[in-house]
């Protein structure tokens, strides 16, 4: 048992000394809007929440300050923002994937004239310029605001973060997704997913309400609008059975309908303009504060706070102190002069759901509820709108508004991290942008060539993803080129495609396919196969491109076929080969999803695309479903040759020669070569790897300016609170008590020294320079500090070694009273704590009455360290002899009978197995007892040290106890249990001992030991 438990210590000490595995396992999601962000996290214990900023808040501006020497995020930049708007950035969304002529920059232009916007002459994007040195692309801007919400989480949790899953828009295309995915790898996150914003709310929305999710579908629609935009989904809820897990429940995204520039900012914008025309009209100023980029940034924070209050009012008077040439602002709104403003706005709400129920193919009737979503529609006159529209009874508002999106994402990440392990939830996302394939071939008409351009759609609108999709081209002996561009976009309106960008993705370059061809010439060709992928954040990947080419290797047949075969057909049986023509079937890749996940789900879809690309396919080249068809057409015929061969003998023989004769055994042989693909982005060009290691270089040396800040103010703080405490300490009693007049005057001297240097040069001086004048200051106070702190510690470190040797006195002298027999305990070790006991108690009282001599201002004798020490010294020897005890083993007792006399060896014997004493009459019938019992054997005892066995105390008792022992049949005592019962004692007569005697047999039938 000892040895067991010193194994379990050892386990546990190794696992104690094992590096923890929840050191870094925190993962984080980033609700990424067009103004503010969220950022949820999940750790072990924390299973999901919102981290806090700095400020205490749940959400966080997107906005970025960036002067000569500061860099701030969040409410710092817009604190700043209102003073020098020039240097903060804001509404980043807008701009990612767009080039320098797109409207949507010239809008942004419009709406921030205080920025400098160039143009990126590399990828014909856009550059925040403010100077030569300081310019800035917007996933440069965003990669900052995204290591900024990292180090949030991080210090919410309190652990490092490096996974995340962040959303974006569902309207974003290839470009923006790709520019958000540059701006978080110069932030350092890994990202697990993009997720759109919409499948992260019905995400969350579906995980509390798993129980009411069942085999019937549900068609709920969530109507977002935020501050730059508005989206209306519709998600359809069911359980579906899966291999894996068994019945789990499902979203799926049925529809989306969006508006790009539908949103609160535009309302705060129509208020920012109506406030600066109110104070155009008051004539307090000849200047037109329309001119003025500060007195604007005033009356934007202020149109905020309006929107807001009217939304809960009806009325509110907007108020801006000093808002152009020192004069104040100051008007009455009501909101129905907000509604006016912005009626066309409204006008526009719905919008995005009629988009959305026409790529479903649904009606309002099919949709149960409609659930509103984000911060925007909190305005009354928008669920006014949106209520009408949708002819429902009421708007569902059990979602949290601002902060779903970010639960929904980091319920995804936990899900997607291997450090967690979630309820599954399965997601079937949609892609809201058709994309198709397209290329030109030589084709022969009336005796003239001539090239034709082919399109065939690798993935329609609302094609469920994440999927895999292979397009084959059966036409191309040589190199060739095709191009990945978007599909009908007919369902956009003509505001939206301007915005939309370019509409060509990727030109794909192919080579080596001519090389292919020539090195198996005698393989049939079965195309060249492009496999693509439609990954879960979005992305479309071209995975590889491969020549395919078959060859049809003749089997021979061993000895041991042919003798099963020859064997098969005596006994009447058909031919053990009945297919042996026919060809194994090889899989057709021809434009067809290959599901990465939830393939069940995805196999409706499948059907309903196959077939059309198949006969657009056919147009090209002959299938290979045609092949495969020939085929099959060969098993009746085998069939019949094998029931034929059962009629006669020789009919079979003949049959089976003619089988043979036509064909040997074929099997087709698929061989693959990978071709060489070249890609030429045509939408946003990727930065190069010198530009990428030049903005990481970039953000790096922010980082490190702004880290470098950090330790000056530390230090600058540190200094100042030292020169403060240490000037008010001087004048305590406990400080003048142990310092001398000479000492006190120099520590004061340079104390005035460093504070007249703080006036004039401190603030200024570098890190370095405030790090030596605090480290000269600690270095002569040190002293003094040393004294007082020894003071403050010595009653209680003196109590605890007082109590300490008290009980270990006590636990000596308990050891020492012990019968030797009993004692645990060796000499050498009780010698030892003795020892210890002493030494210290002669340390402690000729230290104390040493220290009493010396002065206070002389360095302490006493020192708290060595109370410690001599304290640890004690507890360490008390504690190994209380462990020892702990699990020590009893010593058995021998009993005084076996010392006895030479010629009482034998009624010595007798006594050692002798019952206790009783009557007469009792032994009889005790003995009559044991007869009935069964010989046994006597098991091991285990415990002897029983302060009830007792030797008889007269001969009477020990005769009779000796006639009962020969009346039984051979036994042996059991095991003893429990021997130290304090009931028991030792008979002082027959009597006495007659009672427990028999009660003890009653209950073990054997008697109990002396």
């Amino acid at each position: 048992m000892r040895r067991k438990l010193t194994l379990w210590a050892h386990f546990c000490l190794v696992l104690a000394l094992l590096p923890s595995q929840t050191a870094s396992v925190a993962v984080m999601s980033v609700d990424l809007g067009s103004e503010w962000m969220k950022v949820a996290i999940v750790k072990p214990g924390v299973p999901m929440e919102i981290a806090l900023n700095k400020e205490s808040r749940r959400k966080t501006p997107v906005a970025v300050c960036l002067k000569e020497n500061e860099r701030l995020f969040g409410d710092g930049a817009l604190g700043v923002s209102v003073k020098n708007p020039k240097f903060v950035y804001m509404h980043l969304q807008s701009l990612l994937g767009k080039k320098h002529d797109n409207p949507q920059v010239a809008v942004y232009q419009k709406r921030f004239p205080e920025h400098h916007l160039v143009t990126d002459e590399s990828r014909g994007t856009v550059l925040f310029s403010n100077s030569e040195e300081m310019q800035y692309s917007p996933e440069e801007l965003l990669g900052m605001v995204l290591n900024y919400s990292r180090g949030l989480a991080q210090d919410f949790a309190e652990q490092p973060i490096k996974d995340a899953v962040i959303t974006v828009p569902a309207f974003f295309n290839q470009a923006e997704r790709r520019a958000v995915l540059q701006a978080a790898q110069m932030a350092g996150v890994k990202v697990l997913q993009l997720i759109n914003d919409n499948t992260a709310v019905a995400l969350n929305y579906g995980v509390f309400r798993r129980k009411d999710i069942n085999s019937t579908a549900q068609n709920i629609m969530f109507y977002d609008m935020g501050s730059g935009s508005t989206t209306a989904t519709i998600v359809t809820y069911q359980t579906v059975k899966t291999k894996e897990s068994g019945s789990q429940p499902q979203l799926q995204i049925r529809g989306v309908g969006f508006d790009r520039s539908l949103g609160g900012f535009e309302m705060e914008l129509r208020l920012q303009d109506h406030l600066a025309k109110l104070f155009n009209e008051q004539k307090k100023t000849k200047k037109d504060v329309r001119e003025n980029h500060r007195a604007m940034a005033k009356l934007l924070k202020e149109a905020q706070r309006l929107k807001t209050v009217l939304s809960a009012n009806a009325e509110y008077v907007a108020q801006v102190e000093g808002l152009l040439d020192d004069m104040d602002f100051k008007a009455k709104v009501t909101r129905v002069e907000f509604e006016t403003l912005c009626a066309d706005l409204f006008e526009r709400v719905p919008g995005p759901v009629q988009d959305a129920l026409s790529s479903a193919e649904m009606s309002l009737d099919e949709i149960e509820q409609v659930i509103l979503v984000g911060g925007s529609t909190r305005v009354p006159k928008v669920q006014e709108v949106l209520l009408k529209a949708v002819g429902k009874e009421e708007l569902g508002k059990n979602l949290n508004a601002d902060e779903a999106a970010a639960m929904g994402a980091v319920y995804k990440a936990a899900a997607l991290s291997k450090a967690f392990k979630v309820q599954p939830f399965l997601v079937i996302e949609a892609t809201v942008f058709p994309i198709q394939v397209e290329f030109t071939r030589e084709m022969e008409e009336d005796g003239s060539r001539s090239l034709k351009h082919k399109r065939r759609i690798l993935f329609q609108r609302m094609t469920s993803y994440p999927m895999r999709k292979v397009i084959t081209f059966n036409c191309y002996t040589d190199d060739f080129a095709f191009h990945i561009n978007y599909g009908d976009l007919s369902f956009l309106g003509q505001e939206d495609l301007s915005v939309f960008g370019s509409l060509n993705l990727t030109t794909v370059q192919l080579s080596g396919v001519g090389s292919s061809f020539q090195k198996h010439t005698g393989a049939e060709s079965k195309g060249i196969k492009a496999h693509f992928n439609m990954d879960e954040s979005g992305m479309l990947l071209l995975d590889r491109v491969q020549s395919v080419f078959e060859t049809i290797v003749e089997e021979e047949e061993s000895t041991l076929t042919k003798l099963g075969n020859t064997i098969s057909s005596l006994f009447g049986g058909g031919s053990s080969e009945p297919n042996a023509n026919v060809t194994e079937p090889v899989q057709d890749e021809e434009v067809h999803p290959e599901s990465v996940k939830e393939q069940e789900e995805a196999a409706p879809q499948e059907e309903k695309q196959e077939p059309g690309e198949k006969q657009q396919e056919e147009k090209v080249a002959p299938t290979q479903e045609t092949t495969e068809g020939v085929d099959r057409k060969a098993d009746p015929q085998d069939e019949k040759e094998g029931a034929k061969s059962g009629e006669a003998k020789t009919t079979e023989e003949a049959a089976n020669t003619e089988a043979e004769k036509k064909a040997k055994p074929q099997k087709k042989t698929k061989i693959s070569e990978d071709v060489a693909v070249e890609l030429q982005v045509k939408d946003i060009l990727n930065p190069n790897f010198e530009a990428i290691a030049t903005s990481n270089k970039k953000l790096q040396d922010l980082t490190d300016r702004d880290l470098e800040k950090q330790e000056r103010e530390k230090t600058l703080n540190s200094l100042e609170a030292f020169l403060f405490e240490t000037q008010d300490k001087m004048y305590q009693e406990e400080y003048q008590a142990v310092v001398l007049e000479e000492e006190k005057e120099a520590i004061m001297a340079k104390l005035s020294q460093v504070s007249a240097w703080m006036d004039e040069d401190g603030y200024s001086a570098s890190t370095k320079e405030l790090r030596e004048k605090l480290q000269d200051l600690r270095k002569l106070c040190k002293a003094m500090f040393f004294r007082v702190e020894e003071r403050r510690k010595w009653p209680g470190h003196l109590a605890a070694l007082e109590s300490m040797l008290n009980s270990s006195s006590f636990f000596l002298r308990s050891a020492k009273l012990e019968h030797e027999d009993d004692r645990i305990f060796t000499d050498v070790e009780l010698k030892t704590l003795e020892k210890v006991i002493n030494e210290t108690t002669m340390w402690k009282n000729n230290t104390v009455a040493e220290q009493e001599k010396s002065s206070p201002t002389e360095r302490p004798v006493l020192l708290s360290k060595e109370i410690e020490s001599k304290w640890a010294l004690l507890d360490r020897e008390v504690n190994y002899l209380l462990n020892k005890a702990k699990f020590a083993k009893p010593k058995p007792k021998v009993n005084n009978s076996t010392t006895s006399e030479s010629s009482k060896a034998n009624s010595s014997k007798m006594e050692e197995k002798v019952i206790l004493p009783k009557e007469e009459t009792k032994d009889e019938e005790g003995a009559e007892v044991q007869q009935e019992e069964p010989p046994i054997k006597e098991p091991t005892r285990q415990n002897t040290d029983s302060p009830s066995q007792s030797q008889p105390t007269d001969k009477t008792a020990s005769t009779e106890g000796a006639e009962v022992q020969q009346e039984e049949p051979p036994i042996k005592e059991p095991t003893r249990q429990n021997t130290d019962s304090s009931s028991q004692s030792q008979p002082t007569d027959k009597t006495a001992s007659t009672e427990p005697t028999e009660r003890n047999q009653s209950e073990n039938h054997i008697g109990d030991e002396l």
